[in-house]
């Protein structure tokens, strides 16, 4: 009878330890997950982004200028050749002289050419004055011509008179039509040796200033060596490229800015005089000129200058 008791005992001992070790574990697995909700906590906070910055969020909406850059260029600018062989007899400007349309700027020796020159122009009135002597006989003749032909309708003369008078009438004015030819063929190389004493006079093209001078006094020139590289001062125009997005948003008219490139970055006004109609496929980017409207000592051509406007418009 002892030993159903005693294991009776025994089973309700091993249910009293059972059980205390369940309610011992509890608090243990609490505070093992406490430092693990807490950990959690931690990496929450770590991982969430930093508040932005306002500035920052209002400047991503805000326009901004888009900037592109180009050379100033003038539409008058060239270089000045001879157009003639010859020798410089005389340098009248140097570089950086302001020049107006036909001054002159420089001389080739011309004492050939003014001698040839004038001995045309005494051919030419010499020749005119033989035409005008042919004309006047011409005009004899007719009247003799004429009169022989009455006297021969009155029986006076024979015909061979009035066919005479007929003939030396038409040969008269064979002459004065040779004479008129030989009239036209002086004059045209007298025009000729004019056009050449023009070419040794090299005058300015328009008006602007002389950027470069090649040549000096006494030189030996070729046809089409350079001898000055005059250049406009006005209007000036900015050349540049946008992005092929702005077609259509940027027009002949629109207004711009033109930063110049000096220190100072002095701004001046701006206005679109032509826009590329087509795109460049190498590079996306469509042409633009614009004009400047105000003149400034800042802005001078072969310089590279900036443009800006608002990107929105």
């Amino acid at each position: 009878m002892l030993r159903p008791w005693l294991a009776l005992l025994g089973s309700v001992a091993l249910t009293a330890v059972l059980a205390g070790c369940s309610s011992g574990s509890a608090p243990t697995a609490a505070a093992a997950s406490a430092p693990v909700a807490a950990d959690a906590d931690h990496v929450s906070a770590s991982a969430s982004p930093p508040p932005m910055n306002p500035a920052q969020v209002n400047g991503s909406n805000a326009p901004v200028e888009f900037i592109a850059s180009g050379p100033i260029v003038v539409e008058n600018q060239v270089d000045l050749a001879a157009q003639r062989d010859g020798l410089v007899a005389e340098i009248l400007v140097d570089a950086g002289a302001p020049v107006k349309k036909g001054q002159l700027l420089a001389k080739l020796d011309d004492r050939q050419l003014t001698a040839e020159r004038d001995a045309a122009a005494a051919k030419v009135r010499s020749v005119e004055a033989d035409l005008k002597n042919w004309e006047a006989g011409a005009n004899v003749a007719k009247a003799e011509r004429d009169r022989a032909e009455a006297m021969w309708e009155a029986h006076i003369i024979a015909k061979e008179q009035e066919e005479k008078a007929k003939y030396q009438y038409e040969a008269t004015v064979f002459e004065v039509q040779r004479q008129a030819e030989d009239s036209k063929v002086v004059q045209s190389t007298l025009q000729a040796l004019q056009l050449e004493l023009e070419k040794t006079r090299i005058t300015a093209p328009f008006n602007g200033v002389v950027a470069r001078r090649y040549v000096r006094a006494g030189q030996q020139v070729a046809k089409n060596d350079r001898l000055f590289w005059v250049s406009a001062v006005a209007p000036l125009r900015v050349k540049f490229a946008l992005p092929e997005s702005y077609l259509g948003r940027v027009r002949k008219g629109t207004e711009l800015i033109v930063v110049a490139p000096l220190g100072s970055g002095s701004m001046h006004r701006a206005r679109v005089v032509m826009v590329s109609p087509v795109v460049d496929p190498s590079s996306d980017t469509i042409d633009v000129t614009a004009e400047v409207e105000d003149r400034s000592a800042n802005l001078r051509p072969g310089m590279t200058a900036n443009v800006r406007f608002p990107d929105g418009r």
